[in-house]
């Protein structure tokens, strides 16, 4: 997954951006390091966060854009 990508392009910590989406630090990390893969629910919410496609996030695509 290209979150641990898309939150240094960004400038955001692990832990700003596990408090903006009501989570842990640890999971954040996790999700980074795939030892945790994220659920339906979250991968919206980090998709709607980064204004990326699920795909992109998932590594499918190397369009970021969202089709909606």
């Amino acid at each position: 997954m290209r979150l641990r990508q898309l939150r240094k392009s960004r400038g955001i910590s692990q832990l700003k951006l596990a408090i903006d989406l009501s989570t842990n630090q640890n999971t954040i990390s996790r999700y980074e390091t795939g030892e945790r893969e994220a659920d339906y629910k979250t991968l919206i919410e980090l998709a709607d966060y980064f204004n990326v496609s699920i795909d992109y996030l998932l590594e499918r695509t190397d369009n970021p854009e969202m089709n909606k």
